[in-house]
Formats: C-alpha cells, sequence, structure tokens
C-alpha cells in the first residue's frame, strides 16, 4: 500500500536527529607525582620489554603480540597493566591521552582534542604553550594495548594505539544515535532503545508493513533544503526510507533516496533493497544493501552511496508535485 510522507518543513513525517555530545570534567593530581608515575610508568615498560613482551618460537623467530585481543578476566596480558593506562587518562575527558603527546611546562598531559578547547592546564593553570613534546611517554605509549572507549558498554577489545580510532569508529557497542536526518533531535541510546525512542519523540512517521511499498514523498517543489522520512516494517526488522533535497553543491540541488536498517552492520548484510522510480515510460532503478543506522543518512550522500537524481528528473516522474519511489526490501 501506500501513503503520503510529507516533508518535515511542512509539518510532517521528516524531523532532525544529531550527534550526540557532551564531555566530563575534573582534575588530577600535582606535577612531581605526574613526572614521577611518568619516569615509573618508563622504567615498568623496558622491564616489561626485557622479560619478553615479544615472545621467541622454537624456530627463533620473533613473534609479536596481537595489536588487537580481547581482556582478560584478571591478571593482564604481558605490557597490559591498568595502572600504566591509567598514567595515559586525560584530566578533562578521562578518554587515553595518545601520540602525539603533548605536556604543558610543568610536565602534565591532557588529550589533544581537550587541548585544543583549553587556554590552560587543568591541572596547575599554567600555560601550555610552547608546546613541548613527551617522547618518553610516547614509547611507553607504544608499548601497551589500550582498552576501545566502549569498554564499559561491553567492548572487549583492547588495542594498540594507532588502531583505535579506526576501530571505534566501527565498534558495535557505539551508541546509537537518532537516525532521523537533520540536527535537532540529540537522542543516543542502546539499538534495542530505538525504536522505542523513534514511536515516542518523532510520532508522526509513518510506519507501513510489508517488503514492497510506495513511499509517496509530497509537495518536492518546496524550496531549500527539505527531508522525507518513513518507515517500512518486514522480515521481522524495522528499515527507514529517507529522501533528501539538498544542495550538495552550490547550486545544484539534488535528490538523495537511502534505506537504512534499524539493526547493526552485520544484519545489514542480509537484506538488499530496491530504490524504482516509474512514469512517463521511463524507469530510474537503484540496488544497494541497505546501510545501518550506525552509519547514518550523512554518509550514505557524502559517498553518493544511494539513488541521486537531480530536479530536472524529479519533475519527469513527479504527479502534481508529489513523488512516488517503489521500495522492495529482499533478503539475501
Amino acid at each position: 500500500g501506500d501513503t503520503n510522507c510529507r516533508p518535515s518543513s511542512a509539518g510532517g513525517g521528516g524531523l532532525g536527529a544529531g550527534k550526540a555530545g557532551g564531555g566530563k570534567h575534573g582534575g588530577s593530581g600535582g606535577g612531581a607525582a605526574a613526572a614521577a608515575a611518568a619516569a615509573a610508568a618508563a622504567a615498568a615498560a623496558a622491564a616489561a620489554a626485557a622479560s619478553g613482551v615479544s615472545s621467541v618460537s622454537a624456530s627463533g623467530s620473533a613473534v609479536a603480540p596481537s595489536s588487537a585481543v580481547s581482556l582478560p578476566a584478571a591478571g593482564g596480558l604481558p605490557g597490559q597493566s591498568p595502572e600504566l593506562t591509567a598514567l595515559f587518562e586525560c584530566p578533562v575527558c578521562f578518554d587515553y591521552v595518545l601520540p602525539p603527546i603533548l605536556q604543558c611546562q610543568s610536565g602534565h598531559l591532557v588529550c589533544n582534542q581537550c587541548r585544543q578547547k583549553l587556554s590552560c592546564c587543568p591541572t596547575c593553570r599554567g600555560p601550555l604553550t610552547p608546546s613541548i613534546r613527551n617522547l618518553a611517554m610516547e614509547k611507553v605509549a607504544s608499548t601497551l594495548p589500550f582498552p576501545c572507549k566502549y569498554s564499559s558498554a561491553g567492548c572487549l577489545l583492547s588495542l594498540h594505539h594507532s588502531e583505535k580510532p579506526d576501530h571505534e569508529e566501527v565498534c558495535e557497542f557505539r551508541p546509537y544515535t537518532c537516525p532521523c536526518p537533520g540536527a535537532t533531535c540529540k537522542w543516543h541510546g542502546s539499538l534495542e532503545a530505538v525504536m522505542p525512542h523513534l514511536m515516542h519523540a518523532h510520532k508522526s512517521i509513518t510506519t507501513l508493513q510489508g517488503e514492497d511499498i510506495v513511499f509517496l514523498a509530497t509537495d518536492i517543489n518546496l524550496p531549500g533544503a527539505v527531508d522525507w522520512v518513513m518507515m517500512q516494517s518486514c522480515f521481522s526488522h524495522h528499515f527507514m526510507l529517507v529522501l533528501e533535497k539538498q544542495e550538495k553543491y552550490e547550486g545544484h540541488q539534488q535528490f538523495f533516496a537511502v534505506v537504512l536498517l534499524i539493526g547493526t552492520r552485520k544484519q545489514a548484510e542480509n537484506f538488499a533493497y530496491r530504490l524504482e522510480l516509474n512514469g512517463n515510460r521511463r524507469r530510474l532503478t537503484w540496488e544497494a544493501t541497505p546501510r545501518s543506522i550506525h552509519d547514518g543518512v550523512a554518509a550514505a550522500i557524502m559517498n553518493s552511496d544511494c539513488l541521486v537524481f537531480d530536479t530536472s528528473i524529479a519533475h519527469l516522474f513527479a504527479d502534481n508535485g508529489n513523488l512516488g519511489i517503489n521500495v522492495t526490501i529482499s533478503m539475501c
């Protein structure tokens, strides 16, 4: 069946979403203690290296430890010490201070993200400039596996500092943000809480049942950036259909249509979707794997990994300013 989906600017289904923000604030100990701790950390790391952080096989060749390991229940891996990694905690956000590591003139550390927002050291209130590189702590950091920032949510991985950012970008334990396009909804939470959030906070979004539906976007001639949103329920899963009109390139308005699964990336790989414009003896089709809402609409649009067409093409298929898109979901 089909139903109308009104644009958000016209008071209908398309409601906004945004990235969750926020941080924790705190303090830490004095400069002498930090300097002594750093020296102890370097000595402990050197001792760990001397005692065999890398193991040697029977043939005599060195075997490097894995860069991504599961956190053990107790004890810790060679080279992995909660006491050592605690020395790298940023006193502002409590994330880890990772290379390149900069210190204040008294030797206190703060992570690079927080440092950009600060005018003085959060520990001693001394100046952060000129920038002083702490090469000894960088060497210690390179010997340690650091827990994923989502370890408290259940991730068991511990990684070399150079691999942490890439992993955390795709970590399945990263909180989900509201999948609605736009920038007004700041909600974030677990995957299980996404649908209850949508049903409670975004009640105007229509949900259609079935694997083959028509997504009818009304008033596509409205000026400016507009989005239309609809939910589709089939195969015991929920899918979000999004049509956005925006100027990705200045002076060139385009439409972007994409399907996202309310689920993980792994779950999304089990499905395929087809979007089809039909009318006036013309047909335009796009087929792809749905994106997880973990990736979001913005990434699909940025990479043009969706059905893309300009206003001229939209008018070829539109009927009195309304555009019908046939949406078909299938299991792979």
